[in-house]
């Protein structure tokens, strides 16, 4: 494994179980305050990466009186670890065990784990293989049933990539598909999302992952029947949670938000007012929601 320090964190890179190379940002861990409390382990959605979690991690590594070691992952094919030649490695099983490994490789025997959307799904996961790992559980915009509604929009979206030549481009063509979904954001949140969607490569921004992960979306319709996963929610109620929903979220609806919370009584049930999918975390009332929350941890 090699690393170098990167401004506020540490580069991460490591070999996953196959031998692809994989990435995580390591905030905090040379403080040694941070060994004192139980770390953070970020999990981005379906095609995002680590960097959508820079802000939050910023936050949370540099607090004054309790400073947390915050891990934020790449899976395979995003951000800065490698493309796997088998496209049929992209998928949940198998990024749960990259996760596993990521945990082994960095020394994070017990943590919190914060999963926005897909990252949320593999956390249902862990919580069957190693639920031992898990010591307190956000959920970003997800949950047990994923709407299809909601599916087919990030669908429509990642195939819609335009041609960027700029930043300011970036930036404009998110502000018009997701404009209306996000009416809390300014100007400069906008900014940190072009900077953790995008990479500059050969002159272009283009959309930092593999193509190929939108394949399994491309079968999809209106009448697609999606898999139910109350089964392994249940193995999220020894855990401390907390679920966070954005306010006009296509993904996960007010209803099985509120179911989720009938079936885990300690829930804590956030709204992300002025957010879709997937809120921002390190928006003001996201980041004092969930330093509550980890601070109820550990």
């Amino acid at each position: 494994m090699t690393h170098s320090i990167k401004a506020s964190f540490t580069e991460r890179f490591f070999s996953a179980s196959d031998g692809l190379q994989l990435y995580a940002r390591d905030y905090g861990h040379d403080n040694p305050q941070t060994k004192r409390t139980l770390p953070i382990v970020c999990l981005a959605g379906l095609s995002r990466n680590s960097r959508d979690f820079h802000l939050l991690a910023e936050q949370l590594s540099t607090h004054p009186d309790r400073p947390r070691r915050v891990v934020a992952l790449d899976y395979r094919g995003r951000g800065f670890s490698a493309w796997d030649p088998d496209k049929s490695h992209y998928q949940l099983p198998v990024e749960a065990e990259d996760v596993l490994t990521a945990c082994a490789v960095l020394d994070v025997e017990q943590a919190i784990f914060i999963g926005t959307s897909r990252g949320g799904l593999i956390l249902h996961l862990l919580a069957a293989m190693r639920p031992t790992l898990l010591r307190g559980v956000i959920l970003n915009d997800i949950g047990p049933v994923i709407e299809t509604s909601g599916l087919l929009l990030i669908r429509q979206y990642l195939e819609a990539q335009p041609v960027l030549q700029s930043w300011d481009e970036a930036v404009e063509s998110l502000k018009r598909v997701h404009g209306d979904a996000f009416p809390a954001l300014d100007q400069a949140d906008w900014d940190d999302m072009a900077k953790a969607i995008f990479r500059e490569k050969d002159g272009m921004i283009v959309a930092d992952f593999d193509p190929a992960l939108i394949e399994p979306l491309r079968n999809i319709t209106g009448e697609t029947p999606m898999a139910d996963l109350w089964t392994l929610y249940e193995g999220l109620k020894p855990v401390p949670l907390m679920t966070i929903r954005g306010e006009s979220s296509a993904i996960l609806s007010p209803a099985t938000f509120a179911e989720m919370a009938e079936r885990h009584p300690r829930m804590r049930s956030v709204a992300a007012a002025g957010q879709g999918h997937a809120p921002l975390l390190h928006r003001p009332d996201l980041l004092a929601e969930i330093r509550g929350f980890i601070s109820g941890v550990s």
